[in-house]
């Protein structure tokens, strides 16, 4: 299998005093959602040191998502028309026509491994081409049969035995090895997202991993510096990434997320599907009081017939059942957690983000379960935000417009590229291959 097979699509760095337009698409179980910015230089700020440019929105919109299951497509004709639709209204907000996006990827079991890879120096002094050899190397034994690569970060190098070591580039050894965070997902999850946005018309600048993403838009230097688990609460998916030392280090995942608490609801109060959806919306809460046994509700029946005669509910039901999901999902990243470097990191912290995350009461729900201060995270940095994208919701959308100012921490397999677009080599002759791969 060659390079580009084993990896995602992946961005070019970008220039440190270069102006760009970037498009981020986000296909969620639950909403889809495409911000399109101009990024432009600026000073570095204390707060988010690594970032080179400042954003600014210049368009954007949210549609329900059709065709989206578990972050997974499982109707690409209903998905594509969807994508069609927000891609569009942003387009027209923007007065800007998009021809490539950066998609984040939450379904396909995304996973981090932690992988060393040693090798000998043959010239004494550590080159870039030892690094990349090396780091293609860890790679490639990473990628089980059926994954896809997502991001390959060096999060710290060894040489002749001494770790921590930050940059090798120069240094002699005569044995180097580098630790890396190599980032999976089904490739078959990310081919069917690819191949929906590539029908229409539109290329794929970069795939990454949303909790990543979700990371570069919630957190402070000093939660990444100290230890952070980023937690993205989606509809279809809970996924998380662990930052440590200001780098991203591990990530995990699973097909639990708020539309399993809408479902629970529907089921519960023998609603239909949208009534549950608001009830969550309006009254989903994990905190019982005193009152709530008391306060009554009128819930529809779900059916067809007219007469049926609504059921009366109290508050309290509806939060012991938004309550059972929530911890079942909060054990399960507990779990996550215990099994990663997370574990070692007595200050750590955790931060909520995605639109499930926006619960009431679940911060303290969380703190219990997880045994550490959490908090919801909101997209820090961002200028001209509309009010309704400043909260957890739109940390994977706003977090991609970030990402390109951090693509040069990422190892990337040479593709021998010509131009976009010429020849079997060019960005559709390479797309193409990577898309009938495997099928």
């Amino acid at each position: 299998m060659t390079g580009f097979e084993r990896q995602t699509p992946k961005t070019r760095p970008m220039g440190q005093k270069r102006t760009a337009l970037v498009a981020s698409l986000d296909v969620g179980t639950s909403k889809i959602a495409c911000m399109i910015a101009r990024l432009r230089p600026a000073p570095p700020s204390d707060a988010l040191r690594g970032r080179t440019h400042a954003v600014e929105l210049i368009g954007y919109s949210q549609i329900q998502s059709r065709g989206v299951k578990a972050g997974a497509v499982v109707d690409p004709v209903e998905c594509e028309q969807a994508v069609r639709q927000a891609v569009a209204l942003a387009e027209r907000m923007a007065k800007v026509r998009v021809e490539s996006v950066l998609l984040p990827v939450a379904g396909g079991r995304v996973m981090g491994h932690l992988i060393e890879a040693t090798s000998d120096i043959r010239g004494g002094a550590v080159t870039q081409a030892d690094v990349s050899r090396v780091t293609s190397t860890g790679m490639h034994h990473a990628t089980g049969e059926g994954r896809a690569v997502l991001h390959a970060l060096p999060v710290g190098y060894t040489l002749d035995g001494v770790k921590g070591i930050r940059d090798p580039r120069g240094m002699l050894a005569r044995q180097f090895g580098v630790d890396m965070n190599v980032v999976t997902t089904d490739a078959t999850v990310a081919k069917n997202l690819m191949l929906v946005v590539e029908r229409c018309h539109l290329n794929v600048e970069a795939m990454a991993a949303s909790p990543y993403v979700a990371g570069l838009s919630v957190l402070t230097d000093d939660e990444a510096d100290l230890g952070a688990a980023v937690v993205e609460m989606g509809a279809g998916t809970t996924t998380i990434a662990i930052y440590s030392g200001g780098r991203f280090v591990h990530a995990s995942g699973f097909a639990l997320g708020g539309h399993h608490v809408t479902m629970d609801l529907a089921r519960g109060l023998s609603a239909c599907i949208a009534d549950a959806e608001r009830i969550k919306t309006l009254y989903g809460t994990v905190l019982t009081g005193g009152s709530d046994a008391r306060e009554l509700m009128s819930v529809p029946t779900a059916g067809d017939n007219e007469r049926d005669v609504p059921q009366i509910v109290s508050r309290a039901t509806i939060a012991n059942i938004v309550r059972h999901r929530a911890e079942e999902i909060f054990e399960m990243v507990r779990d996550r957690l215990k099994d990663s470097p997370f574990a070692a990191e007595p200050k750590a912290r955790v931060v909520l983000s995605g639109g499930a995350s926006q619960l009431t009461g679940l911060v303290e729900l969380a703190t219990r379960i997880l045994d550490r201060p959490v908090r919801v995270g909101r997209p820090l940095g961002f200028g001209r935000l509309p009010n309704e994208a400043k909260n957890a919701a739109f940390a994977v959308p706003t977090g991609l417009l970030v990402y390109p100012q951090y693509a040069h921490l990422e190892h990337v397999e040479p593709r021998h590229t010509r131009q976009v677009g010429t020849g079997t080599d060019g960005y559709f002759g390479k797309v193409g291959r990577w898309l009938r791969e495997g099928f």
